[in-house]
């Protein structure tokens, strides 16, 4: 395994590319100046070919992996970090958390598992409030695909201790989620940028790290069309300072999400279009053609790190 180079899978949990309708498009108005930067005009569109800039690569990329129905989020998470067909293994598209027969996909590894048994180092970069732990404790919360992806390979999950220090960045990126609803008055304010800024320097402590954004599938379920535009417009922030900090060479950084959801605010169920899959970094046109469906991430981090 390369362990002078680091790959940051940056989730955004139901990001689909979707029409060119501002009525219920919400990137048709939303301003995201660094994203236009790096990839162009209409980036957010379905029915594209993939883009390839001089930093940067845009894949369409396929979620619904030839299986009848709507993507869901145990089955797509789980795909990314395996890179098998999750939903053709045990038979239909499942969500929100792992039932047992993909709890029992991601036990057989993961990329989390991957690296770790390689000798180099992986985090989930996401960290939960001491409610959350718990709920698992007691049984009456289920962990979601990816802290469970981590836990099996033998990694904690970060607490508030971890946020409150820095060595962890919150899905609401600013951590005023945590004072206002979660009771930690202490912790610490940032602003939208210095988060993006701050997971570009956690990654570099590792071979491979995942941020896990879920507020992106809440603002396509619930809210209006101009709440889920400000929300994109505040992603779009965070990923201006994650570009700034990036080291190219070193470095990949894949965004990626597992189904469609908040790009058609006519509906309040996940789509099945096609996600935006984008890699940063020297190596992008080389590896981008390789992503045509959410099968095709996975390899993607193993060749880049050599596993």
């Amino acid at each position: 395994m390369r362990r002078d180079r680091h790959v940051l899978l940056f989730f955004m949990d139901g990001v689909g590319l979707g029409s060119t309708d501002p009525e219920t498009n919400p990137f048709v108005t939303a301003s995201m100046p660094h994203l236009t930067a790096l990839l162009g005009e209409g980036w957010y569109l379905q029915g594209q070919p993939p883009r390839v800039t001089a930093r940067a690569s845009l894949a369409p990329t396929d979620a619904t992996l030839g299986v009848p129905g709507l993507p869901q989020s145990a089955t797509g998470q789980a795909t990314i970090l395996t890179g098998r067909n999750v939903p053709r293994l045990v038979g239909e598209h499942y969500g929100p958390k792992p039932n047992p027969s993909v709890a029992s996909v991601l036990e057989e590894g993961t990329l989390f598992a991957e690296v770790v048994q390689a000798g180099g180092r992986a985090a989930l970069l996401t960290p939960y409030p001491e409610r959350y732990f718990e709920g698992v404790a007691s049984g009456r919360r289920l962990l979601s695909a990816v802290p469970l992806a981590a836990r099996n390979a033998g990694l904690p999950l970060h607490t508030a201790d971890d946020l409150r220090n820095g060595d962890a960045v919150s899905p609401d990126f600013t951590n005023q989620g945590w004072r206002e609803h979660l009771g930690y008055g202490d912790m610490p304010l940032l602003s939208l940028q210095g988060a993006g800024r701050r997971i570009a320097v956690l990654t570099r402590r590792y071979q491979f790290s995942f941020f896990e954004h879920w507020p992106s599938d809440r603002h396509g379920h619930r809210g209006t069309l101009q709440e889920a535009r400000a929300h994109l417009e505040r992603i779009d922030a965070v990923l201006g300072g994650l570009f700034a900090a990036w080291a190219d060479q070193s470095g990949l950084l894949i965004i990626t999400s597992d189904h469609g959801n908040i790009e058609a605010k006519d509906r309040r169920r996940h789509t099945a279009n096609p996600v935006p899959t984008i890699l940063l970094g020297a190596a992008h046109a080389e590896l981008a053609p390789q992503i045509t469906d959410l099968t095709d991430i996975a390899p993607v981090v193993r060749t880049f790190l050599e596993l």
